[in-house]
């Protein structure tokens, strides 16, 4: 049997048609810019997020951007940021003027550690620092509670990065609640996924939202041809708006299958000790991965890829240590709960549609 790492062809099936006619109409009506189809999409995902707000964004990392300069985050100010995580998070925060900081994870959940944030924070009362960006990874929501006690205890700002937690929950709130703002990516192979590159950010601040929307529309707000502030063109297209519409009808289900997948999962891998994913008390996981760890990673993902089971690693090299980061001067050994994870953890074949069969081979392989 060959199982690929996700499949996301099966999704279309049921709404492909719906799609299809969306998009001649678009098309054929040369609806390409703005419209009803990014105001529908911003009020939905909006409800569905439950926040007050919601601006389109051409991309994630558009909208971290966007949501950086809406808080107002100025040159020089210090941005704290997960150690594990993909690198959208911690460019955004250098492509508005900010310095990067990093801190290690909980062993157990793979987020921001909250003593790890406080620490920083304590021993760098030199930096001016202004903001931290929890990462919600996975599919599971960081530990909001203690984040945003440390924040307000230190007036800083939170950017929830939600781009891997459509749909998750932190005893029945979801993000951008506790946060100022929160940011989601539509790439392809997210839990919501567009056909190409798309983002949001979601807010219950008015303010924000007038400002957010002005910023990724050339610091426009109603009138074409009147700008309050210079702004960026980070807007959502409107092709991809109207595919995000018809798949986010379809998202409570998909996710309803990704979280059976992963009892299914679960209770495969339990018989042959392998310890899976943890989730935290009254959270609600996403999974938009389903990640476990192995002592001996490389040799397993070998094995698997022998018997046609293609896995990831999300992610083999820890951005303090990316060269793109040399320039902080990070060592071997300053982020030992992220390292660890780097040489453990593996991202087995998992999507919405996955048979348990395909389920049961993959976890045979553990034997």
């Amino acid at each position: 049997m060959k199982v690929p790492f996700a499949d996301l062809t099966g999704a279309f099936d049921y709404i492909y048609p719906e799609i299809m006619e969306k998009l001649e109409f678009l098309i054929k009506n040369t609806q390409f810019i703005g419209g009803e189809e990014v105001s529908s999409f911003e009020s939905e995902f909006a409800d569905y997020s439950g926040t007050k707000y919601c601006v389109g964004c051409a991309n994630g990392t558009d909208a971290i951007i966007i949501a950086l300069k809406t808080l107002n985050i100025q040159p020089g100010d210090t941005v704290v940021v997960p150690a594990n995580t993909f690198i959208a998070t911690s460019e955004a925060v250098t492509a508005v003027g900010g310095k990067v900081a990093f801190v290690d994870i909980e062993k157990e959940y793979y987020t921001v550690d909250p003593v790890k944030l406080e620490e920083y924070i304590v021993n760098n009362q030199d930096k001016r620092i202004t903001a931290v960006i929890p990462v919600h990874l996975y599919g599971q929501m960081a530990n909001m509670k203690e984040i945003k006690k440390i924040a307000d205890k230190y007036g800083l700002k939170i950017i929830e990065d939600s781009s891997q937690a459509h749909g998750s929950e932190a005893e029945g709130i979801t993000p951008g609640t506790y946060g100022d703002i929160a940011t989601y990516s539509f790439y392809p192979g997210k839990n919501l996924g567009a056909f190409g590159d798309a983002g949001s950010l979601n807010t219950n601040d008015g303010e924000l939202y007038k400002k957010a929307k002005m910023l990724v529309n050339h610091g426009r707000w109603k009138e074409k041809y009147l700008h309050d502030i210079e702004g960026y063109n980070m807007r959502l297209d409107t092709i991809q708006a109207a595919v995000l519409r018809i798949k986010l009808k379809h998202l409570n289900n998909a996710i309803d299958m990704r979280r059976k997948n992963a009892e299914l999962y679960n209770a495969e891998l339990a018989k042959y000790g392998i310890k899976t994913p943890q989730v935290r008390e009254k959270y609600k996981h996403a999974y938009h991965l389903y990640v476990i760890e192995q002592e001996n990673r490389d040799s397993v993902l070998e094995k698997l890829k022998e018997h046609n089971i293609s896995c990831g690693i999300h992610y083999p090299v820890i951005l303090p240590l990316q060269p793109a980061y040399k320039y902080l001067g990070h060592k071997a050994g300053d982020f030992p709960v992220s390292e660890t994870a780097a040489t453990k953890i593996l991202s087995l074949p998992f999507w919405p549609e996955m048979t348990a069969e395909q389920i049961e081979y993959v976890s045979s392989e553990f034997k």
